[in-house]
């Protein structure tokens, strides 16, 4: 990987680990876990970029941030429900990053609890380093489960962040990196029906694991 400054450095450590939960998630090596994805091919979302006139949260982002999703088939509505919660999470979390606004509605319609707080927290840290990101987050290999113990269905997926980037929000300077393990990370996102409305589903609490392996492709 390209060399950088520690400022650049720490920036870039944030957007690797976009997503940790505050209730016992860390960020670590993923390279023994096992993902189960189902077989029957995949089915790119494409989540509403502005809420205008629907009720939900504006979640449009500028052309040069982009989100490619691309999840595994199910038939189960639960956990269609459930990808499609994580889609627009996912996308809210990069409206708050481009806002540079830690209060901002559009996450906190998609998380609640520790993944929300976790959130602001991280959105907070990208606005006083003075950072925004740019470039392509490719979000793909999912797998869906139902957790009896919370209630939830556990949606477990692979990230590659190795054309995603941060960018100065003064200059403008965009900081490339050369695509590594470090590109790949594996997440574990437990979901629930939203208390309001039992069609938006939202994050309870996310894991994200460093350097997986079985998410190069």
């Amino acid at each position: 990987m390209a060399r950088r400054t520690p400022a650049i450095a720490a920036a870039l450590a944030v957007s690797a680990t976009l997503l940790l939960t505050a209730c016992g998630g860390s960020s670590n090596d993923a390279s023994k876990d096992k993902i189960k994805g189902a077989a029957e091919g995949t089915k790119s979302v494409s989540p509403s970029p502005s809420g205008a006139g629907t009720g939900q949260p504006d979640l449009s982002l500028p052309k040069d941030v982009k989100l490619d999703i691309s999840w595994n088939a199910t038939s189960d509505p639960e956990q269609k429900a459930a990808l499609q919660g994580v889609s627009n999470y996912l996308r809210a979390f990069k409206h708050g990053l481009v806002k540079q606004d830690p209060d901002d509605p559009a996450y906190k319609a998609y998380a609640v609890g520790p993944a929300a707080e976790y959130t602001r927290t991280q959105i907070k840290q990208w606005v006083a380093g003075g950072w925004t990101p740019t470039g392509t987050d490719r979000f793909y290999k999912s797998q869906t489960d139902e957790s009896s113990s919370t209630k939830a269905v556990v949606v477990t997926f692979c990230r590659n962040q190795s054309k995603a980037y941060g960018k100065s929000v003064k200059t403008g300077k965009v900081y490339h990196t050369k695509e590594s393990l470090d590109s790949y990370q594996l997440y574990r996102m437990y979901m629930k029906p939203s208390k309001a409305s039992s069609d938006t589903w939202q994050a309870q609490t996310i894991e994200v694991f460093g350097k997986a392996k079985q998410c190069q492709q």
